[in-house]
């Protein structure tokens, strides 16, 4: 055990001094509520227990408390900020008046920075709110609630992850981290990005991707084929190729590009969404570090970088947001950048070495990176002269080599709890109960691997951009354990929650939102002498609601000409195929912006008619007969009056020239191409094509209905 201790403290970044470290000396405490983890939920949850007048402790493996948010992340996916109340919108309205001091201003003035990222203002200030901020901008204002709230704090605090949680008839009695001392509580709250108190106590958890057909999620599983344009390599000019030696497969892969087969379309798997580090940087000289070369710093590492740039890539700053004091954040962008893509795959459930292990190796991959643009005479000059007049921020992460003390962990474990919130919930196809905090940010996966395509070419998989059709709500039961496997843990950050659902709930004023009404839970569980489960949804939102949570759209939030209509593959007669699973070459690109398609969006060529693009709709059909086959997609004045689409049937190929501008009228949502005889064992297909067209080229999907169909 004292090994391990040791090496657990040798493996971790150095960090600043501790402040508000509580119970040094003691071996046992007593609390109310014990809170495990340092993240931004971990502290907004406390403030809430100690604001119902329980004692509460946090027992954190961080030494920095605030997570992502204090960790980088100060360019803030807000989604909807008009649903984010509470002690979240509280944190928010504090950065506002940080930076209505002066003395804020350290590198340029308020004014030339502007009025970014800042909420509605009223004349006393009470409401306004800012969304941008420096990352020790954030660190302050934890610690500022830490000290107005006079929480106890124990850092450096490492879970004992295989005998540290003591259960007794269904409930957490105590736990006990690596150095020994033992916390006691009535109620526990897990807020770990990784979900280690939730595993170590029994309760079932998952990660990587559900299949399709696990939960009907239209957008599940492996998504080959399914590109969203800025973070694939089809937004290059050209292909771009994975061999040592260009076409020769022989010769082996190059680094970053994985040699094995990427999964079946729509299959589940235990690959997680890429991480990285959100990085402050800054091109403001006096407080410029230039970037450091790393240990063990290879350039060959980075070579489908170089490849990259030879098929035309140049957006390499497309990422770089602004915050105060001309500093940014840093985030992935692209078909190659930050994101260390299949390099995290063991890290949920990985030991604490094994994790240190991973961090440091993608603390070394994206160091590399930056001193690889900013220095190899590979790269672009203008792209090379430009990264090298950036650097670390001189005044952040001042402890720990101005890099952030937080890996962007986008997510790991999950909680199958009480309810599992899916893709459906937040897309508003199954309703939601007992709403305990919104959610509204789009549902956004970064990409989980990088393969070869059939064709020899590179590839990324398992970016997700998709709409929510507005704010959702988040039920009570996504915070809940199952009763029994525990009666007396909530847990507000791995929520019971596919990866679809979750690739949107993970953001930071989220899991604020959720710790706030975690704690809430906590508390009345701990007056009413219950299971968490027990706890009475009306008392638990009579008492959000008090407190300023947000839990339901607002009115006028969204006109119900915003109102998106979202059909289902399997609610139409015969067979039908998605544009998910049609097979196109070409430049299509992914979109949702239109108020009536199938599933999760449709596809259009982006006004290309220069550019040859097609799409190909195959089926194989139940019987021999005569079917209607029909064309859906979203009619709008921009689409092309004459678009060519062909028909292969039994009896040849027809084509037909749909003019995509016009309403779909009595044949809604599809356009009726004409009947045609089909023969079993011989595929069916539709080609969809821009040649000749004038205008978008749009495709959603092709249905083939039997004529003698009801």
């Amino acid at each position: 055990m004292l090994f391990r201790i040791v090496l657990l403290i040798l493996a971790i970044n150095v960090f600043s001094p501790p402040i508000a470290r509580s119970n040094e000396a003691e071996t046992s405490t007593h609390h109310d509520v014990v809170i495990y983890g340092g993240t931004s939920a971990a502290v907004i949850a406390a403030v809430q227990a100690k604001q119902m007048g329980k004692s509460v402790i946090i027992v954190s493996p961080d030494r920095h408390l605030g997570g992502l948010t204090s960790g980088g992340l100060g360019w803030t996916d807000t989604g909807n900020k008009s649903v984010i109340g509470g002690l979240a919108k509280e944190f928010y309205h504090r950065v506002y008046k940080h930076y209505q001091k002066p003395e804020a201003w350290t590198a340029q003035t308020r004014q030339s920075y502007g009025n970014r990222a800042q909420g509605h203002r009223a004349s006393d200030d009470d409401q306004a709110t800012m969304w941008v901020f420096e990352p020790h901008v954030a660190e302050s204002i934890f610690e500022e609630l830490v000290a107005e709230n006079e929480l106890a704090v124990v850092r450096d605090a490492w879970l004992d992850r295989e005998t540290g949680v003591e259960k007794q008839n269904g409930r957490i009695v105590s736990i006990t981290t690596l150095d020994g001392k033992t916390y006691h509580g009535k109620v526990f709250i897990d807020t770990t990005y990784e979900g280690d108190l939730v595993a170590a106590a029994g309760v079932e958890t998952t990660f990587g991707r559900e299949s399709m057909s696990q939960y009907d999620e239209p957008h599940a599983g492996v998504q080959t084929g399914v590109l969203h344009h800025a973070h694939h390599f089809d937004v290059l000019s050209e292909r771009v190729d994975p061999y040592n030696v260009p076409g020769d497969p022989s010769s082996g892969v190059i680094p970053l590009v994985s040699a094995d087969p990427p999964g079946e379309y729509g299959s589940g798997d235990k690959r997680v969404q890429a991480y990285c580090f959100r990085t402050c940087l800054t091109n403001h000289d006096p407080n410029r570090v230039p970037f450091p070369k790393p240990p063990g710093y290879d350039p060959a590492r980075y070579e489908l970088m170089v490849r990259c740039f030879d098929a035309g890539w140049t957006n390499v700053f497309r990422k770089f947001d602004p915050l105060p004091n001309f500093k940014t954040d840093t985030n992935n962008h692209g078909p190659l950048s930050f994101d260390y893509i299949g390099m995290s795959y063991d890290y949920p459930e990985a030991s604490y070495e094994r994790r240190q292990e991973i961090i440091e190796d993608h603390r070394r991959y994206q160091q590399g990176l930056l001193y690889f643009i900013a220095n190899d005479p590979r790269v672009p000059e203008p792209i090379r002269t430009k990264m090298a007049s950036w650097g670390l921020a001189k005044d952040e992460f001042t402890d720990n080599g101005n890099w952030p003390h937080q890996l962007y962990v986008r997510e790991a474990r999950r909680m199958i709890g009480d309810f599992v919130i899916t893709q459906n919930h937040l897309q508003k196809r199954l309703h939601t109960p007992n709403s305990v905090g919104m959610g509204s940010y789009s549902i956004d996966s970064h990409n989980v691997q990088r393969y070869i395509t059939p064709e020899g070419y590179v590839q990324n998989e398992g970016d997700i951009g998709i709409g929510t059709n507005g704010p959702y709500e988040i039920a009570m039961g996504c915070l809940l354990p199952k009763r029994n496997q525990c009666e007396n843990l909530v847990v507000p950050v791995c929520v019971s929650s596919t990866h679809m659902a979750f690739g949107s709930i993970r953001m930071e004023p989220v899991f604020m939102i959720l710790g706030q009404s975690a704690a809430t839970v906590a508390a009345m569980a701990i007056d009413d002498d219950s299971a968490v489960q027990d706890v009475a949804y009306a008392e638990v939102r009579e008492h959000l609601l008090a407190d300023g949570q947000i839990l339901e759209t607002p009115k006028g939030v969204m006109s119900q000409s915003h109102v998106k209509t979202l059909r289902r593959l399997k609610d139409v007669v015969g067979v039908t195929v998605d544009d998910n699973a049609s097979v196109r070459d070409g430049a299509w690109q992914t979109s949702s912006s239109a108020t009536d398609y199938f599933e999760t969006g449709y596809r259009h060529d982006g006004n290309g008619s220069e550019a040859m693009s097609t799409a190909e709709f195959k089926a194989d059909l139940p019987a021999t007969g005569m079917y209607e086959v029909r064309f859906g997609f979203p009619p709008h004045s921009n689409r092309s009056k004459r678009t060519l689409v062909q028909i292969q049937h039994a009896d040849g190929t027809s084509e037909v020239r749909v003019d995509q501008t016009r309403s779909h009228g009595e044949e809604a949502p599809f356009r009726l191409l004409g009947r045609y005889r089909f023969e079993k064992g011989t595929p069916a297909r539709v080609i969809v094509s821009n040649e000749g067209a004038n205008g978008y080229v749009v495709v959603d999907v092709v249905n083939w209905r039997p004529v003698d169909a009801d």
